[in-house]
């Protein structure tokens, strides 16, 4: 019997991996784009465009179906590794404090909608769209 993924080492080092190289290119839209009239949308951005890839990443994944070992490693290392590290719920947090802080009310609420509410929209074409993918002949 095959162990579950969170006990294959070669799946959990696949994870590591990706999810350092998704944080990485989460902290450099953050260092390129710099809050704008107090708007931090380096993270905004990074959370928003996560949600799309994640939703195509989840569909092309299902198609394929939860037992094929393409779909759980591609799952695993674009879905749970890389974007679980390019979209960041702390920063939103954080970045929602730090508006909160400086008397930015109306922004950090605005900031917090805009990424719920866009993240489930963007999600949502996100399935759409890789519904429009080819995935093959077999498919």
């Amino acid at each position: 019997m095959t162990p579950p993924a969170h006990r294959r080492p070669l799946l959990v080092l696949l994870v590591a991996v990706t999810g350092a190289a998704g944080a990485l290119s989460r902290a450099l839209i953050g260092a390129g784009w710099p809050p704008v009239h107090g708007w931090p949308v380096g993270t905004l951005t990074a959370n928003l465009t996560g949600a799309l890839a994640l939703g195509v990443v989840l569909e092309v994944c299902a198609r394929f179906g939860p037992q094929h070992p393409g779909a759980l490693r591609a799952r695993l290392a674009i879905g749970t590794g890389f974007l679980g590290g390019y979209t960041t719920f702390s920063a939103l947090a954080l970045e929602t404090e730090r508006l909160l802080a400086d008397g930015a009310a109306a922004q950090a609420i605005g900031y917090v909608l805009g990424t719920m509410v866009g993240g489930v929209l963007l999600g949502w074409v996100g399935i759409r769209l890789g519904r429009l993918l080819p995935l093959g002949a077999d498919r």
